[in-house]
């Protein structure tokens, strides 16, 4: 099969890789679309030791089983890979299963993902295609569903009506826009401001939202003023900003992981009982509610996606590092 290799920090090649060998309750999927997620830009940076060249990236991933159970059967894929036997996953938290692992990832087991012609998922991950969602659209279920899940947590935590709460969302990309869209058509709330400062990109936010879209330094992007503020950066700069903005008894949603360490306002955060909560992909029951949505078009057209050939791939990279693509969102097609 042809295939985009991760083969070095900002390096990829369109080459041939190796089919994937079918085993016992698994299925390979011919791969009609993958996107390009935050994730796959941080191995591209060499800055993911779970993600070590060569490696095929991509974890959001459409397609249609061409070995396996459900032959010919289109489906979308939740690349979240889990023991299903741990407390957590007994639970209904099968995101934070210790043995749970991404496609595209090879540490601490290898799965290669889905920037290629054929993908092998376990069965358990795979879902059938609602019949009103386009199989080329389809990838976006996934960061849909890290955005879904990320706002559940915030209801959960912030004891009051979104009609009447204050939101700040920091970063533009596919997970910030996903989460204004959940918040503004879904949950109806009516206040919500997002920031970034790559001007292409927030021009893309502002054509599909009825909300706010600002550059950070602009001045209603107010000290003290937000209830919930989505950081879904994860730069420390962005932290800063994101405690100086939050209310008294406010929440701080830290979705971004770009930059894992640095200083932050702990004072403010333990004298005004700022609670911070990380954020990490998704429950199932996550996955197939936002599925749901997807399928009734709850958040639009999705008409902000941009595709593009896999072949060409190493060049949508190299526009999303540059900040010169102004699409939140782009995805491959073999």
């Amino acid at each position: 099969m042809q295939a985009l290799v991760y083969t070095g920090t900002e390096k990829l090649e369109y080459k041939k890789f190796q089919d994937p060998n079918l085993v016992k309750g698994e299925s390979i999927i011919k791969v009609t679309a993958s996107g390009i997620c935050g994730s796959d830009m941080h191995a591209y940076h060499g800055k993911d030791e779970r993600r070590v060249p060569p490696l095929i990236l991509g974890h959001e991933v459409s397609g249609v089983i061409e070995k396996g159970s459900q032959q010919g059967k289109k489906v979308v894929l939740n690349p979240l890979i889990t023991c299903g036997q741990c407390d957590y996953c007994s639970k209904g938290k099968e995101h934070l299963c210790g043995k749970r692992v991404l496609l595209g990832m090879n540490r601490p087991i290898e799965r290669q993902g889905g920037f290629a012609e054929l993908v092998l998922v376990p069965d358990k991950n795979i879902y059938e295609l609602p019949k009103t969602l386009d199989i080329k659209k389809a990838p976006i279920a996934e960061p849909t569903a890290v955005s879904y899940h990320a706002v559940k947590l915030s209801e959960e935590t912030i004891k009051k009506p979104f009609d009447k709460t204050k939101i700040l969302i920091i970063g533009g990309g596919a997970i910030g826009l996903l989460c204004a869209l959940i918040l503004e058509k879904y949950k109806k709330c009516n206040q919500i401001f997002l920031v970034d400062p790559n001007e292409k990109r927030l021009k893309t936010c502002k054509d599909h939202l009825n909300s706010k879209t600002l550059k950070p330094d602009n001045d209603l992007i107010k000290e003290n003023y937000f209830d919930i503020v989505f950081d879904t950066v994860g730069l420390e700069i962005t932290r800063q900003n994101a405690i100086k903005s939050i209310n008294p008894g406010g929440a701080i949603i830290h979705i971004g992981l770009t930059q894992p360490s640095g200083t932050f306002n702990f004072r403010k955060a333990t004298l005004q009982e700022i609670t911070f909560i990380g954020t990490y992909c998704y429950t199932n029951k996550d996955f197939e509610e936002t599925l749901n949505l997807l399928s009734n078009n709850s958040l639009g057209s999705l008409d902000w996606i941009e595709y593009r050939e896999l072949s060409k791939g190493a060049e949508a990279f190299k526009q999303i590092h540059d900040g010169t693509c102004s699409a939140p969102k782009i995805i491959l097609i073999p």
